[in-house]
């Protein structure tokens, strides 16, 4: 087992701060010996990889959780410094089946031209664990029933290098989370808000306590934070659900890299 990392390149989330840009929204990239993966390249995504050194010609992968425009606008230019700059066929594509095939209302996220230069295309699906072999090495993607209103929203377990890293990517809480996400190392998980409003569709931070209450990984993270949970301050955020879940608990910064 060797070099492993978590780079965050945009720990904001929700309309507003997508426009104001007062956090990211690049997403984050996972740095290993066996791959380098960029998880939900959000807007920013290129523009701040090249900004922090991160080499677009060395991804090994590209996953998009949903197909909502603060996870996918930047993913086919990335995708296109995985391939070279289109020259080459290679590299591996992960995706919710709205991200690669569109939906009844929405176009695909990853274009067609960009789909047709990589080396393998995935379509997640909920409860099918998944191999992927790089020239470096591989990994195994469990992909995880999430509920949002892009309906084919997906969360993950990655077995990378003797690690497990969790993803619980934008959704309404479910029972099943806790379960779901058992086992993790890290459990990355995007929390949008500070406590419960009538707006449903991504958790708060007392939802985040129940998760953690059970999952029980050895820390997390939280990520795509909202307005109001930046003003009131993600830190103390933190410390409120490491204190009440137990679990070791970090607010993720722009450009903060997390070492496993």
């Amino acid at each position: 087992m060797g070099f492993m990392e978590i780079f965050f390149l945009g720990t904001g989330g929700g309309r507003i701060n997508l426009i104001k840009q007062v956090r990211g929204t690049g997403g984050f990239r996972i740095n290993s010996s066996s791959a380098n993966i960029h998880v939900d390249p959000g807007p920013g995504a290129l523009v701040y990889s090249v900004k922090n050194r991160l080499d677009l010609l060395s991804l090994d992968c590209v996953i998009v959780t949903h197909n909502h425009v603060d996870h996918v606008t930047d993913a086919n230019a990335l995708i296109e410094g995985m391939t070279h700059y289109g020259l080459k066929k290679r590299g591996i594509i992960i995706g919710s089946r709205c991200a690669i095939e569109g939906g009844a209302d929405t176009s695909s996220g990853v274009s067609t031209y960009h789909l047709s230069k990589a080396d393998e295309v995935y379509i997640a699906k909920w409860g099918e664990r998944k191999r992927f072999a790089t020239g470096k090495g591989s990994f195994e993607i469990e992909s995880l029933r999430l509920k949002h209103e892009e309906p084919t929203t997906f969360g993950f377990k990655m077995h990378i290098d003797g690690k497990v890293i969790g993803y619980i990517s934008d959704t309404d809480f479910i029972d099943s989370l806790g379960r779901d996400f058992k086992g993790c190392d890290v459990l990355v998980i995007n929390c949008m808000k500070p406590k419960p409003d009538k707006y449903e569709g991504h958790l708060d931070t007392t939802q985040v306590v129940k998760v953690l209450a059970i999952a029980k990984p050895k820390a997390c993270i939280i990520t795509h934070m909202g307005m109001k949970i930046l003003r009131e301050g993600p830190a103390q955020a933190a410390q409120r659900i490491e204190k009440e879940s137990g679990v070791k608990t970090i607010a993720a910064r722009d450009g903060m890299r997390f070492s496993l």
